[in-house]
């Protein structure tokens, strides 16, 4: 009785986490200093990089803060929210997929 080989074939394919931008509005009210200070406390940004986040902000209406798995995104970006009204700055924070 001859015995047939059977070969399984199994491909295993990787799907990284997806990633999220932060991304800051603009508003009439919130001062750009306070923007700055944000970006570096919550973002980790250095006064450079929180500067030309800020002018983008500031000219094209919104600025990329950063990019996170969902987790971290959903974080800085309700930190974003609660800091801004515990100082009384309309300013808000959004998620987009990447």
């Amino acid at each position: 009785m001859a015995r047939s080989k059977t070969k399984t074939i199994q491909k295993v394919e990787l799907k990284y986490p997806s990633r999220y931008q932060v991304i800051i509005l603009n508003d009439d009210y919130t001062p750009m200093d306070f923007v700055i200070k944000l970006l570096i406390e919550v973002f980790n940004k250095n006064i450079n990089q929180a500067q030309e986040v800020t002018v983008a902000i500031h000219e094209k209406g919104k600025g990329i803060a950063g990019t996170f798995n969902m987790e971290v995104a959903e974080q800085k970006t309700s930190e974003v929210t609660l800091i801004a009204r515990h100082h009384g700055h309309p300013l808000k924070a959004i998620m987009e997929e990447v």
